[in-house]
């Protein structure tokens, strides 16, 4: 759906066009990042609206083009594209991969399609897979060797690497279980709590409001979920 505008213009056009790629590790969970192509995803804009708190200056325009930093008027309107113009020409890409190339809906068409942002995006997707070990064939170095001199270059300087707390927060989840505030516990399309199949709900505790962010885990009672899996 189209809640980003192209940079110098005031009406969403682009999806927030989310752009992953991973890199596999032989010994250590995989590289991986995604990021939407706007400033905030629009998930993000969604939890500020949740906790009644305002938005950072320069995420969203309202309706009228102008700046805002509330939830409200930035899901009525358009977020901005992160780095300017570079973020607005990252956009105009994948639509055109994404989408124009392979036949499928661009965002606009997609709202237009749909005729509201309340539902589930229909989309095209791309995906393109690499093997370095094809392509690092007669060449000399190993691609995983080199690779893994790379990461242990940027940890050793004190930085993260992408999808390292997620991972983190995955670990402890499948252990401690998740905690959900009353408010998250309603959102759950289960009665009392628990959800038959799948993803099993079999206990749950109530955590403050102000604690941590929507899925936190928690001590003694907990949300348990069976099946958890994906790096979230």
């Amino acid at each position: 759906m189209p809640p980003s505008h192209p940079q110098g213009g005031s009406e969403p056009l682009f999806g927030t066009n989310p752009f992953a790629f991973g890199w596999p590790r032989q010994r250590a969970e995989p590289y991986v990042f995604d990021f939407a192509t706007s400033v905030a995803a629009r998930g993000e804009i969604e939890l500020y609206r949740r906790a009644g708190k305002p938005l950072p200056e320069g995420w969203a325009i309202d309706a009228q083009g102008e700046p805002t930093t509330s939830p409200e008027a930035a899901l009525a309107g358009a977020m901005l594209p992160f780095g300017g113009h570079k973020g607005s020409a990252m956009s105009t890409m994948i639509e055109l991969l994404a989408g124009v190339m392979i036949g499928d809906l661009t965002s606009a068409g997609a709202l237009e399609a749909l005729g509201t942002t309340t539902l589930s995006p229909a989309h095209g997707e791309l995906i393109i897979a690499f093997s370095p070990e094809r392509f690092a064939a007669d060449r000399p170095g190993a691609p995983f060797a080199r690779a893994e001199t790379l990461f242990e270059a940027i940890a050793g300087q004190g930085a993260r690497l992408p999808s390292h707390r997620r991972f983190a927060a995955r670990r402890k989840a499948q252990t401690d279980g998740i905690v959900l505030t009353e408010a998250e516990l309603q959102h759950l399309d289960c009665p009392g709590g628990a959800r038959a199949g799948g993803n099993r709900l079999t206990q749950a505790k109530k955590r403050p409001s102000g604690m941590g962010g929507p899925f936190a885990a928690g001590q003694g009672g907990r949300l348990r979920l069976s099946g958890l899996d994906g790096a979230g």
